[in-house]
């Protein structure tokens, strides 16, 4: 990194050709910062593009880039046959008192008063060195990443075709068209295209359908333990919340029977496959059940099939919108699981009526999605890319839950009690003589995070649980994890000095 001083200008600009920034744009910023500071004034010109780049040994077309980016924003002028100056109407005004030193950064706080809003969803944190055991993430490193880009490569190249313009918010019909074959073969539910809705995750699905079937003060039943940004979207669209709990059954629908029998209820939001996070299967009895009592009440069924996909032991359990005639079941099924997260790819199935709102709030905050992506999917959907995928990661993950299953209970066999999961990408265990926030915040000083019941319970009462997702890391990472787990509860255990 050098200085070099700009005569006769007098301006002092720092350039580093290894820094993280493009030099035009570190030229820029050091002229905008002279500007600001007072050094050179409205009006006052600016150095010459071959001046400024010889004094700075740099390319000419260096420096007239970022006097390109300046212009774009506001800084300066060029006036023909005279020079460039700087502008007379600034972008942000120029500290009045002379030598006053920049603004640091934004205001800390505004300057009015905000509505009442959620507490931010803040993921797992990822710290160099870090393992991570999330409650439901995927192993990216397994995506057939190649195949994805010739995809998504040849999307991109169908610029002609619109793909790079807006859309049609329903989603584009190619993957519409994919994911009810897929649907039908795979769980059972006839759908046709236009009986669903590409979103960007099943989380925006959800929002969409929470503001498009809820009326403020509604009342909306939710699993208890459960997951908490649904519970955040249903409140933001108004809803009233009640926890119904959950054993080893999945949700007591006598619960739910008894609040049905005392007021009227809206909806109830439930993930029946793999209850999030306890990971237990409804009961086929509470199947129907639930079905009937949606059928009586005229109650609004919202069924989030986050990780269909994966099941370890005989044939998956079909999803309640297979059964349902009436159209009391709203469906919410993602690809983000299957794929990866970064990849926003969620759908939402249901009648009609439902749809043709949920697509119309979207035209409001999304016109029209990732086309480009999703022409991708759809073509590895159709060439039957995303089944193998899915094939091969099942079979890794189940030997993944049965690698960290016999080495937790190897290791930390008196302090953590679980039954293995037939499906998902997380175990769901009690933990006995520890407390389990405590063994986290141990833990995460260890390098090894995970989440704890509070995370999940209705009413952030301390839980005795721990969720420990297996998927996203391999067998060796697996068995590091515990070991660092382990240690961390020899640290809890110690006694101080």
């Amino acid at each position: 990194m050098s200085t070099r001083p700009v005569r006769p200008w007098k301006i002092a600009v720092t350039l580093d050709p290894a820094g993280d920034l493009p030099l035009f744009v570190q030229i820029a910023h050091a002229l905008t910062a002279e500007i600001r500071r007072g050094r050179l004034r409205p009006g006052h010109p600016v150095p010459g593009s071959r001046a400024l780049a010889g004094a700075l040994g740099v390319h000419r077309n260096t420096v007239l880039a970022a006097y390109r980016e300046l212009a774009a924003e506001g800084w300066i002028v060029s006036e023909p046959a005279r020079g460039t100056f700087v502008s007379r109407d600034l972008p942000d005004p120029t500290p009045r008192r002379s030598g006053a030193a920049p603004r640091a950064g934004l205001p800390p706080r505004t300057a009015f008063d905000l509505a009442p809003g959620p507490e931010a969803h803040v993921p797992l944190a990822r710290t160099p060195g870090a393992l991570v055991l999330p409650g439901g993430v995927p192993d990216v490193r397994l995506v057939p990443a190649a195949s994805l880009a010739r995809a998504y490569r040849r999307a991109a190249l169908r610029a002609g075709q619109g793909l790079l313009g807006y859309a049609d918010p329903r989603g584009l019909p190619e993957l519409r068209a994919a994911l009810s074959a897929m649907l039908a073969a795979t769980r059972g539910l006839a759908c046709d295209p236009d009986d669903l809705v590409v979103t960007r995750g099943s989380q925006m699905a959800l929002y969409l359908v929470a503001r498009a079937l809820l009326r403020p003060g509604d009342l909306v039943a939710v699993e208890d333990p459960g997951y908490r940004p649904a519970r955040e979207a249903l409140r933001l669209a108004g809803a009233r919340l009640v926890a119904l709990p959950v054993d080893a059954h999945g949700l007591d629908t006598d619960a739910l029977a008894s609040l049905l029998a005392r007021e009227p209820v809206r909806a109830v939001y439930t993930t029946p496959h793999h209850q999030y996070p306890t990971t237990v299967t409804l009961a086929a009895g509470r199947r129907l059940e639930l079905l009937a009592l949606a059928r009586a009440h005229r109650l609004a069924v919202i069924e989030d099939d986050y990780d269909h996909e994966f099941h370890y032991e005989g044939r998956p359990v079909l999803p309640l919108a297979s059964a349902d005639a009436l159209g009391s079941v709203v469906y919410l099924g993602t690809l983000s699981k299957v794929l990866a997260p970064g990849l926003r790819l969620g759908y939402i199935v249901a009648p009609p009526p439902l749809l043709e709102r949920a697509v119309a709030l979207r035209s409001f905050i999304d016109l029209g999605g990732d086309q480009v992506l999703e022409a991708a999917v759809a073509e590895l959907l159709a060439a039957g890319e995303v089944g193998r995928h899915i094939r091969r990661a099942r079979r890794l993950y189940l030997a993944r839950r049965d690698h960290f299953t016999a080495v937790l209970r190897d290791r930390l066999g008196d302090t953590l009690q679980f039954t293995p999961p037939s499906g998902g990408m997380a175990l769901w265990c009690r933990v006995r003589g520890v407390d389990p926030v405590a063994w986290s915040r141990a833990a995460r000083a260890r390098g090894v995070a995970f989440q704890v019941g509070r995370q999940f319970a209705f009413d952030a009462r301390n839980l005795p649980f721990v969720r420990l997702g297996f998927a996203a890391l391999d067998e060796r990472g697996l068995t590091e994890a515990a070991a660092r787990m382990h240690a961390a509860l020899a640290d809890l255990r110690r006694p101080s000095t």
